[in-house]
């Protein structure tokens, strides 16, 4: 034995309950209770054995709250959890998460029938899946409302977000007609109720007790629902039509609330972190562009100086200017009264005033001569225009006389009626106004005689 390990009772045992957790993780195991004791603690203790072996079982308390009935002695039973060892005896034993009575192996046929064909018309394809939002602020439960599973995620979803509204579908989950009451709730949610997603939600159970969520007519009202829907249906290990065909699977129902509502403390934390990050960012921000505006300040300081020296230079100039242009309008002002003074003493006004008084003499002797000569032309106006309307057309047209003008020939006066045919127009002036005419008929100068 001389350089092989030796192992102490407690380590043995040790390894040999990892070995038997890690390759036993979940298993299911038939066989009959036996030995059923449940102490204070409220955990079951039994025996699960056959013909040939036993093991020994045990159910927490924790755990019988997603069972429908309590295991009896003697039932035959299947039982799934995971193999471990109580080392203070050195038992390995089974660790019951859930379990149900023998004789359900028909359902788990027709379970794996119908996943297939569910799975083959892509029912359960992940791009079939509608969006579950990340908060929803309304949810509404299909679930009985006197089951542990709805206070279980109501406990859970008021202590995680109290903001969100929760609505409860009471239906009844277990039974022949669970399933129909299910699908009219989905239905009828759909059509009246203006709500986020639709959860599932029961405990845990035997496939029996969890038969109505692997119905056929309930998984293809699932799939046509518009509205998401989260399954949360049994216990860790419990596997449902409902969960493959729903858009989100949640282990429990206090794990469906967990999953779709954040926790607001986690949201407080996160705000203050953030808040605090942007502070912090802000005030690098800030002092950054302090730190910027103080070098060009700077910059335009050292820049700015050429420009005020200039400025200074220009005041002096100008100021220089404004000396220089006083004393020149000083000295030209001297200049203009002194010849103003030499103008006045050498002024033509005497000259001007008799020219004047000859010029308005001028303009009275020639305006009355004009007026003696514009009386004399209007006399003889007037004489003859009284000769020219004595010889005047117009005169014989008011006697009642006309002219005769032919259209369209620059106006050619007709003197005889040979000079026009039937039918042509003709214009005749008047004293007051004109006529046009068309000939009907002419009459000739001797035929105007014979008649006479």
């Amino acid at each position: 034995m001389t350089g092989q390990r030796i192992f102490t009772v407690s380590e043995l045992t040790g390894s040999i309950r990892g070995l038997l957790e890690t390759r036993f993780p979940h298993v299911s195991v038939a066989g009959e209770i036996s030995n059923l004791r449940r102490p204070r603690s409220g955990h079951l203790y039994f025996t699960l054995k056959d013909d040939q072996a036993s093991i020994r079982a045990v159910l927490f308390k924790m755990q019988q709250r997603y069972l429908e009935r309590l295991p009896q002695e003697g039932q035959q039973v299947v039982c799934r959890g995971r193999i471990s060892v109580y080392e203070p005896r050195g038992e390995y034993q089974l660790i019951i998460d859930t379990m149900e009575l023998q004789g359900a192996g028909d359902l788990r046929l027709a379970f794996e029938k119908l996943k297939r064909k569910l799975a083959a018309e892509g029912l359960f394809a992940s791009e079939a899946k509608k969006e579950v939002p990340s908060c929803p602020a309304h949810i509404t439960l299909v679930t009985s409302p006197s089951g542990a599973a709805v206070h279980d995620f109501i406990r859970v979803a008021r202590s995680r977000f109290p903001l969100v509204r929760l609505a409860i579908y009471p239906v009844t989950v277990q039974g022949d007609q669970a399933h129909k009451e299910m699908i009219q709730a989905i239905r009828d949610i759909n059509r009246h109720l203006d709500t986020d997603c639709i959860v599932l939600c029961r405990g845990g159970g035997s496939i029996e007790d969890l038969q109505p969520f692997n119905e056929e007519e309930l998984a293809r009202a699932i799939f046509a629902s518009e509205i998401p829907v989260v399954s949360g249906v049994g216990h860790e290990i419990d596997f449902t039509i409902s969960d493959l065909v729903a858009d989100l699977r949640a282990p429990t129902p206090s794990a469906a609330a967990e999953i779709l509502l954040p926790d607001i403390s986690e949201i407080r934390t996160r705000l203050a972190r953030l808040r605090a990050t942007l502070t912090r960012a802000m005030t690098r921000l800030l002092d950054s562009y302090r730190d910027r505006l103080a070098l060009l300040r700077e910059k335009l300081r050292d820049r700015l100086h050429p420009v005020t020296t200039m400025l200074l230079k220009v005041d002096h100039l100008a100021e220089r200017l404004i000396r220089a242009m006083e004393v020149l309008l000083n000295s030209r002002q001297r200049q203009l009264d002194q010849l103003e003074t030499r103008l006045r003493s050498r002024s033509p006004a005497p000259t001007i005033d008799l020219a004047g008084r000859r010029v308005d003499e001028l303009h009275r002797r020639i305006s009355q001569a004009m007026l003696s000569i514009l009386e004399d032309k209007q006399a003889r106006l007037a004489h003859l225009a009284g000769v020219l309307d004595a010889v005047s057309p117009l005169a014989t047209l008011a006697r009642g006389y006309a002219i005769v003008r032919k259209e369209g020939k620059q106006g050619q006066v007709v003197t005889s009626s040979g000079e026009t045919r039937i039918g042509e127009r003709l214009e005749v002036l008047l004293h007051r106004g004109r006529l046009r005419c068309r000939v009907e008929e002419t009459i000739g100068p001797e035929e105007k005689d014979k008649k006479g």
